[in-house]
């Protein structure tokens, strides 16, 4: 479906994958997948927009809890197989599973010179106070943004869009189910505000890449996320760490990195490391960073090749560990680029 002015300034691609921003109301009143064929008659506003719209499906609408890293990777390849022909990429998404999708296709679309939006709406597209129209309308106009002097891209990279803030899509965190500001980035700032007017933070954005566009397509999705407790028993942590091929695991940690000194949690742990398994220190907190080795709690984790996840979010740790391990198969160089900043997911000292 196309949506297209006479003298288009730039076209976009909207990607639907699901979600409630691409429902809307049948004659019993039950949300149903939309039919884009009418998007001109739901969203009028489209009219007044200076660039061509397409939509195409992903595949059959997708509730975003049943999102796979499958699903990921399609999307990287139908970007990639689009790149040319559009100058900016809309993905409409189910806003449960956002932030991880966002975060895996900041890694997948390496060396990104065009913007991608994440957006969604926690109200469908007919209903009477939907955040719908006006999600999608800004996402198609961040999309399409040029510099006003250099004309080139203006937010070149993976973006979230959600009611007023353009966010990094690998910093992003849904934090709210109720309200429509849903998505919020706690230890980076956006990188573009919508007010009566957009306004770009061009300081927070990263740069046009010198490469052309590569899109991977391999995720290893042998991996888990283990949230510490008190009271975690050894019995539990082994019975997921001694996985016949698990390959990583996320530790949501306490504070700035800290865990348990018992014997047994150490023992797991370096067992663990020994058999190959890839280890990421994130902390639970929602702000803040990881830190190892600021106290005693966490000093034992760096010996043990267990690495810092600095101030990256949970979404980000568990793509960039499928990613880092679909990229290399020996533990130590896995290790070493896990570390890095590979998209601006974490902020080095």
């Amino acid at each position: 479906m196309a949506a297209t002015p006479e003298s288009p300034q730039s076209t976009i691609l909207v990607i639907y994958t699901g979600g409630t921003a691409g429902m809307a109301y049948n004659k019993r009143g039950e949300l149903v997948p939309m039919n884009f064929e009418q998007i001109r008659r739901k969203m009028p506003e489209l009219r007044q927009l200076n660039m061509a719209v397409e939509v195409v499906n992903l595949g059959e609408p997708i509730d975003s809890s049943n999102v796979t890293p499958a699903d990921w990777l399609r999307m990287a390849v139908l970007i990639a197989e689009k790149y040319d022909q559009y100058d900016g990429f809309v993905v409409l998404h189910g806003t449960d599973t956002m932030a991880y999708s966002a975060a895996a296709l900041s890694f997948l679309l390496e060396n990104l010179g065009k913007t991608v939006v994440f957006t969604g709406a926690q109200v469908p597209v007919g209903g009477i106070r939907t955040d719908a129209r006006r999600n999608l309308v800004t996402a198609l106009e961040m999309a399409a943004a040029r510099h006003p002097v250099a004309g080139t891209v203006r937010v070149p990279e993976v973006g979230l869009f959600f009611n007023d803030l353009l966010i990094r899509g690998n910093r992003a965190k849904k934090v709210e189910s109720q309200q429509y500001d849903a998505f919020r980035s706690e230890n980076y700032p956006p990188l573009a505000q919508a007010g009566i007017e957009l306004v770009f933070h061009d300081r927070q954005i990263r740069p046009l890449p010198a490469g052309p566009l590569r899109a991977h397509q391999r995720l290893d999705e042998r991996v888990a996320l283990i949230r510490l407790f008190p009271g975690l028993s050894e019995r539990v942590l082994r019975a997921q760490l001694e996985l016949d091929d698990l390959r990583g695991c996320v530790l949501e940690t306490y504070g700035s990195g800290n865990a348990p000194t018992a014997p047994w949690f150490l023992r797991c742990l370096r067992e663990a490391s020994e058999r190959g398994v890839l280890l990421l220190n994130v902390s639970q907190c929602e702000e803040g960073r990881v830190l190892q080795g600021r106290y005693e709690t966490s000093a034992y984790l760096s010996e043990l090749g267990i690495v810092g996840g600095d101030d990256i979010t949970v979404e980000a740790a568990i793509t960039k560990l499928m990613f880092v391990l679909g990229l290399e198969s020996e533990p130590a160089p896995a290790r070493r680029l896990l570390a890095q900043n590979l998209r601006g997911e974490i902020t080095p000292l």
